[in-house]
């Protein structure tokens, strides 16, 4: 059994370091992170779901809003944390969490008490979202050579981190467990939706994002939010749904296909399911990520001539852009504290930004990979009407298998995702260790 202590020193120590010197090269005294205000409707008194600014949770995993974070090289952190005597919402007591030693921790009933509190710190760099809040301190709020500092260091995870990750892997593969079978016994998107979140044990609210439960045509909507009760006995699902520990999200997509499904779709998810093992198979510290995903095109673009959906050579199905309307999104993202994380296109811990391939604009991690890197692995394969349309209109009668393309467009699309870790030599995938299949 992990001890949570242990880790979360380690990580505690890594984070004083590298805010003593980043603050050191910037010239400020403090550096102050609060977990965020809560978002109001328009118009309205209720509250959107409540999601904390990850830098402060990348420091402590407190939830609520306007708790801060003081931190100042060579002291102990404070944590001021706001706790309001309220009878419209529940107040939960801290208690005795793991993480407590490592805070010097204040209580709070009053904001503006909290707020007056906030003084004496030197020179300040603010990190957050309460800016109307704290607009009489004369503090530099959000400056650029900090943020893009922590946001650089929230790509390298700790081993707290790791075991955060790994415990969300968990919990997605127990709700991705439940779900298959629910898709097998006939259950509506809906159904399939209340049998993850039943597994997880957890509400909507709770998930790192809002699940894709995809039946059949609508698996070709890369977001599709939809859950609809009336459809049953789909012949595909594509379901992309994570949970969250302490902060952390999974981010895992599988997709099942019912026994009476078309043959060549499921032909199609074998080979989908070959090329995904062996991309992350490929990975290791020092490749970079552009070419990890001309690699995923290349092997599609294989696969779709193999299929004979494409009539044209292996080479041409990558070169000449065929596979394109097949797969028009990036491979992977890195994940953490948000599921698309931060630093994805960073070259350096100054913001310097990484090149972005021209042929594929829409990438979200453009870096070298390297060790400590936790990203998504998710290559896909779709039947989109409205990407397909150009070739069809535009001289690809001849390269487009229309009649069997036209066939398998009912039946959506495939996508399968991992969460791998880049280690020293190697990787480790983390969904495998929870969900082999």
């Amino acid at each position: 059994m992990a001890d949570l202590n242990a880790l979360f020193r380690e990580h505690i120590q890594i984070r004083e370091s590298s805010a003593s010197e980043v603050l050191s090269k910037t010239g400020y005294d403090c550096l102050v992170i609060s977990s965020g205000r809560p978002f109001t409707y328009f118009a309205d008194d209720n509250d959107a779901p409540f999601h904390t600014v990850p830098h402060f949770n990348h420091w402590c995993p407190l939830g609520g809003a306007h708790h801060f974070l003081i931190i100042r090289p060579g002291r102990k952190v404070s944590l001021y944390r706001y706790s309001p005597e309220d009878f419209w919402y529940e107040q939960k007591p801290l208690g005795d969490p793991f993480w407590t030693p490592f805070f010097d921790i204040k209580e709070f009933s009053n904001l503006e008490t909290l707020k007056e509190s906030l003084k004496d710190f030197g020179k300040v760099a603010y990190i957050g979202n309460e800016l109307d809040f704290l607009s009489d301190k004369d503090w530099a709020m959000n400056p650029e050579p900090i943020t893009k500092h922590l946001d650089w260091t929230r790509s390298f995870k700790s081993n707290y981190e790791i075991h955060c990750i790994l415990e969300a892997e968990k919990l997605g593969a127990s709700g991705h467990r439940a779900s298959r079978e629910a898709f097998l016994s006939g259950a509506s998107e809906l159904e399939i939706h209340h049998a993850f979140v039943r597994a997880v044990g957890c509400t909507d609210d709770d998930l790192p994002y809002t699940t894709i439960v995809a039946l059949n045509e609508k698996g070709a909507t890369l977001h599709y939010h939809g859950k609809r009760a009336e459809i049953h006995k789909g012949s595909v699902l594509l379901l992309d749904a994570g949970a969250k520990w302490n902060g952390y999200a999974s981010d895992i997509t599988r997709t099942h296909v019912s026994p009476s499904c078309h043959e060549r779709f499921q032909s199609l998810l074998k080979g989908m399911e070959k090329i995904q093992q062996d991309l992350c198979q490929s990975l290791k510290p020092g490749m970079h990520y552009a070419d990890f995903h001309h690699d995923a095109h290349v092997r599609i673009g294989q696969l779709l001539v193999e299929q004979n959906l494409l009539n044209c050579s292996m080479d041409e199905a990558h070169t000449k852009g065929y596979t394109m309307p097949f797969f028009p999104h990036g491979l992977g993202h890195h994940l953490g504290l948000q599921v698309h994380d931060v630093a994805g296109k960073q070259l350096t811990p100054q913001g310097d930004a990484a090149p972005q391939p021209s042929a594929h604009p829409y990438l979200r991690t453009t870096r070298k990979i390297e060790e400590g890197h936790v990203f998504t692995v998710e290559p896909g394969l779709y039947f989109i009407p409205m990407l397909l349309r150009k070739y069809r209109d535009n001289g690809g009668a001849n390269i487009f298998n229309w009649k069997l393309i036209d066939e398998l467009t009912p039946l959506g699309g495939i996508r399968i995702e991992d969460n791998v870790l880049i280690t020293k030599s190697g990787h480790r995938n983390l969904t495998r260790e929870h969900l082999p299949n």
